[in-house]
């Protein structure tokens, strides 16, 4: 990676940069996803199922992950999808779990996330990551942003 001054660095965009840093890092996942024929909202449904099994239904789930979602996604069909695949079960009651092969598909995506993941930090210490957030989060607050953690 080039080197650049301090003066050149501070003039540059920072619109620009969260930018460029989001479509890279969002392209990643997504295409680790895509191996597994899963989007996104895929990936956020089965964590939170895995998480707390029982607790989620679908319509508090689609509410808690909608405000993430970029995409203008259809939860229903995405729900539909995982179901479809046997990967997640609705109970009588209409609360989710995960079944073993959709355990499995998920710890198989995990895998692949978590390695694009040390791709991602290599070369950065766990104290300039967490300075770089805090200047995200600061920049996102000072704009009138939600900058709390998710």
């Amino acid at each position: 990676m080039k080197t650049y001054s301090e003066a050149e660095l501070t003039a540059q965009p920072i619109g620009y940069w969260t930018g460029a840093a989001y479509r890279a890092v969002v392209g990643r996942i997504r295409a680790e996803l895509a191996v597994e024929q899963l989007t996104q909202p895929h990936w956020w449904i089965l964590n939170h199922v895995a998480g707390a099994p029982g607790r989620w239904e679908r319509g508090g789930l689609t509410e808690r992950l909608t405000p993430f979602d970029d995409q203008g996604t259809d939860f229903a069909a995405v729900f539909d999808d995982l179901e479809g695949r046997g990967w997640v079960v609705r109970a009588g009651d209409g609360s989710l779990t995960l079944s073993e092969v959709g355990e499995q598909g998920r710890l198989r995506a995990r895998e692949r996330n978590m390695r694009a993941h040390e791709e991602m930090h290599k070369g950065i210490t766990p104290q300039e990551y967490a300075a770089t957030l805090t200047i995200l989060r600061r920049v996102i607050d000072n704009l009138g942003g939600d900058s709390d953690l998710p």
